[in-house]
């Protein structure tokens, strides 16, 4: 086994979402990678939105860190792999410092990573003292490195709140509220990344404008190995079209990572733009934002008469979210707008005002047990049978349906490959 690696690190949480955790680790992002250092980022959590703005901060790729999806040794592994080639890692949180289970909380203890704490100070004064000191406290085992203010309305604010704190907590510094600094959202989170014209620039001016105490980097973490698991090449030869544009773009690194561990090949296309499918033998169907574009999807028929020849041809799909919309008979956007899809599953989807399920989930499919997360704002009305529902591990009762329809296998929640890739490989393989 090979020794430990040390890395500076550090874990960007809130007391809850909304506080601009992903504007904060950006901007430290960005900061350090102007100045040559190679920094390595992170997300917590089932999260595919904010990976996009921290990869284009960081020039480097963002995995996700889930304890239950992917497992501890999976998350080590990573966390090791990394650190071997960065001078920096910075991972973001998710929801509030404690919440869930596993919360971040679990996950910085677990890995001895110090806690940085972003609370959004915009209508604080003393209170971010009492705020800062509970989130530093509650559990005694936290590593804590401080404390940053965000959406600060100037160098007096700053003052007072940096007064609020109680001895023995530092505010680290903070970022100023400025609105071309901030990340655009939308209905299921911040907008993509390629969807922001000026992306770059509002990475530029909230690295620049972020103040930080001292400007040190943390300090060192080492990272033990763990054991990668060595996968058979049951894919091997198997050519896999994976739909990837601005409708469909929810796709984790680490299942393509998996795919191609597998032996499989893969090949990117885009349901908007292209004619055809790539040639391949398999088809996947990440989820994305197919409600934002209805009328390109559905002017596209030459593309979905090359998925519905596919389909007849007894070749696999796998069809996620976004991606199993677009295979039903017609989806109907939030503004009351219909179309239709490539009309391989029966039934319509509607977008609906609020969230409908949020959620981790395990499905016990035919081909082994996956995991993954449920996350959306539309219903499914179908009269297909499902052949397997999620389970919540925290005993929610968010139990999403799992369709099949010959080779398709389709469903709401996004699967987290690495969970089981064998599993995996039964769902793409010919």
């Amino acid at each position: 086994m090979h020794p430990c690696t040390s890395c500076p690190a550090l874990f960007v949480a809130a007391p809850a979402s909304g506080q601009g955790k992903t504007t904060v680790t950006a901007a430290l992002a960005r900061r350090y990678r102007d100045r040559g250092l190679r920094v390595r980022v992170f997300k917590t959590g089932p999260d595919f939105l904010d990976p996009m703005i921290l990869e284009r901060a960081s020039g480097q790729p963002v995995y996700q860190l889930d304890l239950w999806m992917g497992g501890e040794d999976h998350c080590r592994h990573l966390l090791y792999e990394a650190a071997g080639d960065a001078d920096l890692i910075l991972i973001e949180g998710v929801m509030g410092l404690y919440d869930g289970n596993p919360s971040s909380a679990d996950f910085a203890a677990r890995f001895g990573i110090p806690v940085l704490a972003v609370i959004d100070g915009s209508a604080m004064a003393q209170t971010f003292g009492a705020v800062a000191h509970g989130l530093a406290t509650y559990r005694k085992d936290l590593p804590f490195a401080g404390v940053l203010a965000n959406r600060v309305a100037g160098e007096r604010h700053y003052r007072m709140l940096a007064e609020s704190l109680p001895p023995g907590l530092t505010l680290r510094g903070w970022l100023p509220r400025e609105a071309d600094i901030a990340l655009p959202d939308r209905h299921l989170g911040l907008m993509q990344a390629g969807e922001i014209a000026d992306l770059d620039t509002r990475l530029e001016r909230s690295a620049a404008a972020l103040m930080l105490a001292g400007d040190a980097r943390p300090v060192p973490v080492a990272f033990a190995p763990a054991q990668a698991a060595t996968l058979p090449k049951l894919l091997a030869g198997v050519r896999i079209a994976v739909a990837n544009d601005t409708a469909f773009s929810f796709l984790y690194r680490a299942n393509l990572d998996v795919l191609h561990k597998l032996g499989a090949g893969l090949r990117f296309f885009s349901p908007l733009a292209d004619p055809a499918l790539p040639e391949a033998e398999a088809l996947y169907l990440p989820g994305g934002y197919p409600e934002l574009h209805l009328e390109r999807l559905a002017a596209n028929q030459a593309m979905k008469q090359a998925i519905r020849a596919h389909h007849t041809a007894a070749k696999p799909i796998l069809a996620e979210c976004g991606g199993m919309l677009y295979l039903v008979e017609s989806l109907t956007d939030a503004q009351g707008r219909s179309a239709e899809m490539a009309e391989l599953l029966p039934g319509r989807a509607v977008m609906q005002p609020r969230l409908v399920a949020l959620a981790l989930q395990s499905v016990a499919l035919p081909e082994g047990e996956l995991r993954g997360h449920t996350f959306h704002h539309s219903r499914l009305e179908t009269t297909l049978v499902p052949i397997a529902r999620g389970a919540c591990p925290n005993g929610g009762k968010t139990a999403e349906a799992v369709y099949r329809a010959g080779r398709l296998t389709a469903s709401y929640t996004h699967f987290y490959f690495p969970s089981n890739p064998e599993a995996v490989a039964g769902l793409f393989l010919p």
